[in-house]
C-alpha cells in the first residue's frame, strides 16, 4: 500500500517521539484516532519493532511484546534501578507475580473488562499476595514443577523468595505476611510500577491503575493466548477446590 508522503513525515514523527519517550500527547492521539494512514503506518512500524501502540483518551503508548523488542526493558536494568544490590532472576520473578496480584486484585473475575474497584491499600496487597503464595503451597513439588514446564514460570522460587522475607517464621500465619522486608519489596515494586506509569499514588498508601495500566491489561493480560494462561492458572486454585468438594 502506497502512503503520501506527508502522511509517511507525519506517522514518522509520532513514532520517533515514542521510540524516545515512550509516549506520544494528545495531538498524537487526535491524529491516530482520526487518520486511517497515520494509525496503519504507526502500527506497522510498532509491529516491525515487536511493540503494540496503546492508546488512552489522552496519551499513546509504545509497549514492547516481547523480549525481542529493542524497547524491552531487561531483567538486569530492573534489578540495578528497583531492587536491592544482590537481587537474583527470582526477585525478578517475585516482582512480576506481585505485579500481577496488583492487576488481579482490580477485576472481580478473570477477563473482566472494567475494574471493580478505585484503590487497593499497600497493605491489602500483601494480603492478596500472601493468599496465592498460600494456594500455590497447596499443590504438590511435581504439580508446581509441571506448572513450571506449561507457563515457563518459576513457581517454587516464588514461594521461596517471599517466605525468605518472613522475619518471623513461626508467626508467619500471624503476620499475614506484613514484615518490614515484604513491605520493602513491595515499595520497590510500587516505584517501578510508578515509573512505568502504571499505577499512582493517592495517598494513605493507597494506589490505583492508570488508563494505560487499564488498556495493557484489556489487551494483553485478560488474553489467554497472549499470557499463556498464567493469569487463570493463579486465579482457579479456590475453584478447583469447591469443585473438587461438590
Amino acid at each position: 500500500m502506497n502512503y503520501p508522503e506527508d502522511k509517511v513525515i507525519k506517522t514518522f514523527q509520532i513514532y520517533s517521539k515514542l521510540a524516545r519517550d515512550g509516549v506520544a500527547d494528545l495531538d498524537a492521539v487526535q491524529q491516530y484516532k482520526a487518520d486511517d494512514s497515520v494509525r496503519g503506518l504507526l502500527d506497522l512500524f510498532a509491529h516491525e519493532v515487536d511493540c503494540a501502540v496503546i492508546r488512552t483518551s489522552e496519551q499513546l503508548f509504545l509497549v514492547p511484546k516481547s523480549k525481542l523488542s529493542p524497547f524491552h526493558v531487561n531483567n538486569d536494568w530492573i534489578k540495578r534501578h528497583y531492587l536491592r544490590s544482590g537481587a537474583t532472576n527470582g526477585d525478578i520473578y517475585l516482582l512480576y507475580f506481585c505485579t500481577m496480584i496488583l492487576f488481579g486484585s482490580f477485576y472481580d473475575s478473570y477477563q473482566s473488562l472494567e475494574p471493580t474497584r478505585l484503590f487497593l491499600r499497600l497493605d491489602e496487597w500483601i494480603y492478596l499476595i500472601q493468599e496465592r503464595i498460600d494456594m500455590l503451597k497447596t499443590h504438590d513439588e511435581a504439580s508446581l514443577k509441571e506448572a513450571e514446564q506449561e507457563f515457563s514460570y518459576n513457581w517454587r522460587l516464588i514461594i521461596e523468595k517471599w517466605d525468605d522475607m518472613d522475619d518471623i517464621k513461626e508467626t508467619a500465619k500471624k503476620q499475614s505476611g506484613n514484615t518490614i522486608s515484604r513491605l520493602s519489596f513491595i515499595d520497590n515494586v510500587k516505584r517501578f510500577l510508578l515509573h512505568q506509569e502504571l499505577v499512582q499514588e493517592l495517598g494513605n498508601n493507597e494506589i490505583t491503575l492508570t488508563e494505560k495500566a487499564k488498556t495493557i491489561i484489556q489487551r494483553f493480560f485478560m488474553d489467554v493466548e497472549y499470557n499463556k494462561g498464567i493469569f487463570e492458572y493463579m486465579y482457579s486454585f479456590e475453584g478447583t477446590d469447591e469443585d473438587a468438594s461438590n
